[in-house]
């Protein structure tokens, strides 16, 4: 009796998992999201937000990704890209830009590229000792993007350009 219960519990287990796509889902991946909630609202102006920066237009990412985080303030993503696309329209948005990178780095600390487009931006703000601190974190996390940091902060590398380093939610 015991051993058959074990088998139904297993099977059980193995029917959730093959039905359930989320009980396979990495942690950090956003999907699925339950339809009509905020946070797909959310997700899909993040990713228009993605598609109009990847094309230059920073006024209108910056509209999106600003009504995706009116939706779902914790989108850390969202953060760092709304801050790349201030910074993108001039010096007078960099210490709102700033904000937003320290936001997406509370919300995710481990999010290599707000430290790398943080560091761009301090390197633009002339403060060499904070653009270097998020290459030391850059190292631990990511050493191409702490690589191309230092070719930046160093002033050998000037392109700053969106090109794919945060790319849309599926």
């Amino acid at each position: 009796m015991c051993q058959k219960r074990l088998w139904m519990g297993v099977l059980l287990v193995a029917t959730v998992l093959l039905r359930s796509p989320a009980a396979l889902a990495v942690e950090s991946d956003p999907l699925p999201v339950p339809k009509g909630t905020p946070r797909e609202r959310a997700i899909s102006m993040y990713n228009e937000g993605v598609s109009l920066m990847r094309e230059k237009y920073y006024a209108a990412a910056q509209e999106k990704f600003e009504q995706a985080l009116a939706l779902d303030e914790t989108l850390a993503e969202a953060h760092n890209n709304l801050a790349f696309s201030l910074r993108q329209q001039g010096t007078h948005n960099f210490a709102r830009s700033l904000q937003h990178y320290n936001r997406a780095l509370e919300l995710k600390p481990d999010l290599a590229r707000a430290y790398m487009y943080r560091g761009v931006l301090f390197t633009q703000m002339g403060d060499p000792a904070r653009a270097r601190a998020d290459y030391e974190q850059l190292l631990r996390l990511d050493p191409e993007l702490a690589a191309r940091l230092e070719r930046i902060i160093a002033g050998a590398d000037e392109h700053d350009a969106y090109d794919g380093l945060v790319g849309a939610y599926d």
